[in-house]
């Protein structure tokens, strides 16, 4: 039987129960298949690579070497909670690089969208390649391929990891929830204990902010760009749209709009809510956010984050629009 064929009779994990028969079963078959040798995971912090990480050290511990590359264009505290939960909680072999400076210095400058996801992918793979390098007695990668990943992309996830990882890494794949659909992993993940967050945690394209920061990227207009997103998003949470709504987020163009902030002039930048739902992600509808939400969204972006002068609403649904913008 292909092992990449999701039996006719295999039950949707739905429960705990479910979700704990799942992970001993599992539990079992990495232990067989890694024996004593040592596993590398590159993780994101999104929900698969994280779901998979926790799994694999129930499994095998110490022998799953983690590496999270944080290439600066994460969302506000998304790094910190992985080194906490990780590299404190769990206490996984986790490898830390901050590359921000690295991938910013390339990018700047850099104002169109397939060469900015092509230098970020690339050079995800170039700092991956290079932390592996250091390692000694790898025989495994771990990746968080999913059902839905087998069945659009013949089992490559090459979008997990921002542009895929190398080519001539000749390593065993270990891919423990590659039979589950996003619904199942969830539930696979609170099993393990994950937080609530971080098992929820929006799709979050492999860029990053990079394709939300349109144009070219400068500093100022990231961290613009991250703060402001962190307000959408802690108010979602407070009004408990942050699980009705599949996605949304803040976009900040390339341009300027006068405003007044303390009774003077500011040419500040604009940013701009998008939130959408949908359930395949080819047609999408807008939420439709209450105004009292949406004016304390705009008073606390004016007022806390330095820099932005107006909040604006994108109404478009797709089509005609992309869910992103780049």
């Amino acid at each position: 039987m292909n092992s990449n064929v999701r039996p006719d009779s295999m039950a949707r994990i739905t429960t705990k129960e479910l979700a704990d028969k799942f992970i001993a079963e599992q539990v079992a078959a990495v232990r067989e298949q890694v024996g004593d040798k040592k596993v590398l995971l590159a993780l994101s912090g999104g929900v698969d690579s994280s779901v998979v990480a926790a799994l694999l050290i129930k499994a095998i511990g110490k022998q799953l070497v983690c590496v999270h590359v944080n290439h600066g264009l994460m969302r506000k505290g998304e790094s910190e909670q992985v080194i906490e939960v990780f590299g404190k909680e769990l206490d996984a072999n986790l490898i830390y690089v901050d590359a921000t400076d690295r991938f910013l210095g390339l990018l700047q400058g850099i104002a169109d969208p397939e060469m900015k996801r092509k230098i970020i992918g690339g050079e995800f793979i170039k700092v991956f390649d290079e932390e592996a390098g250091k390692l000694e007695g790898i025989s495994f990668l771990a990746q968080g391929t999913i059902y839905p990943d087998i069945l659009e992309s013949d089992g490559v996830k090459a979008h997990h990891n921002v542009g895929g990882l190398p080519e001539d890494m000749e390593f065993q794949l270990v891919e423990p929830v590659k039979l589950l659909y996003k619904d199942e992993v969830r539930v696979v993940g609170e099993a393990l204990g994950l937080p609530h967050t971080m098992v929820y945690r929006q799709p979050f394209p492999g860029p990053g902010l990079g394709v939300r920061c349109l144009g070219a990227i400068t500093r100022d207009r990231l961290h613009a760009l991250r703060e402001a997103d962190a307000i959408l998003r802690e108010e979602f949470e407070k009004s408990s749209l942050a699980e009705k709504v599949w996605q949304y987020f803040i976009a900040v163009p390339d341009m300027t709009a006068v405003g007044v902030i303390d009774g003077k002039r500011l040419d500040g930048w604009c940013a701009i809510i998008r939130a959408v739902n949908t359930t395949d992600a080819m047609t999408a509808t807008i939420e439709e956010i209450p105004y009292e939400l949406l004016h304390r969204i705009t008073a606390r972006i004016t007022s806390e984050v330095k820099g932005i002068s107006r909040v604006l609403m994108d109404i478009t649904p797709k089509p005609v629009g992309t869910i992103e913008f780049e």
